[in-house]
């Protein structure tokens, strides 16, 4: 199977699913199209990624793509882009619930559009109500730069920031694998 992704997390999460994963990450402009939801964004980019690496995998490869975004009141939250994003981030999410979408793509190379199956799983996640101390402690951990609105729920976020979570925590940490798992198995019995 083809992983469309360089995620140390999605690697893993396969890996420890049983999965032998070639990891192809795709190239693609993910922007935004103007008026378009984060939900069907992520469903959107996770298509566009595993047609970019169906395109030169050999004919009847699996490819799994996934997108992961967070939002809060219909706005993306991307990957904070220095120290002080990051803050402005958490003292939004701070106190309130916002949501973690991921968008998934299994794509069988070859069979064009009708060899692809996607969904998107959703997961709301509650913050505890931050102090401008915590936060700042938070970000000096680091954790917070390389991750969509700026943390981690398997790491030091998780621990700190998050009072609770309404769905898939693996959803959150960047790919449902347990969903994922019982889609591929039904959609290779059927592709």
């Amino acid at each position: 199977m083809i992983l469309a992704s360089q995620s140390p997390r999605r690697i893993e999460l396969m890996r420890e699913a049983g999965f032998d994963i070639d990891v192809r990450p795709a190239d693609i402009d993910e922007s935004a199209q103007a008026g378009e939801s984060p939900f069907h964004l992520v469903e959107r980019l996770a298509r566009a990624k595993a047609a970019a690496v169906a395109a030169k995998a050999p004919a009847g490869e699996v490819v799994l793509a996934a997108d992961t975004i967070v939002s809060i009141d219909g706005e993306l939250l991307g990957k904070p882009r220095s120290e002080e994003d990051a803050r402005v981030m958490l003292r939004r999410l701070s106190g309130r619930t916002h949501q973690v979408a991921t968008g998934v793509c299994l794509m069988r190379a070859g069979a064009g559009v009708d060899g692809a199956s996607s969904f998107v799983s959703v997961t709301d996640v509650s913050f505890y109500p931050l102090t401008d101390e915590q936060i700042a402690r938070y970000v000096a951990t680091g954790e917070p730069m390389d991750k969509a609105g700026a943390y981690g729920i398997q790491g030091v976020g998780g621990r700190m920031l998050v009072r609770k979570i309404n769905g898939d925590f693996y959803n959150v940490v960047g790919l449902p694998i347990a969903e994922v798992v019982r889609r591929l198995h039904a959609w290779s019995t059927v592709a």
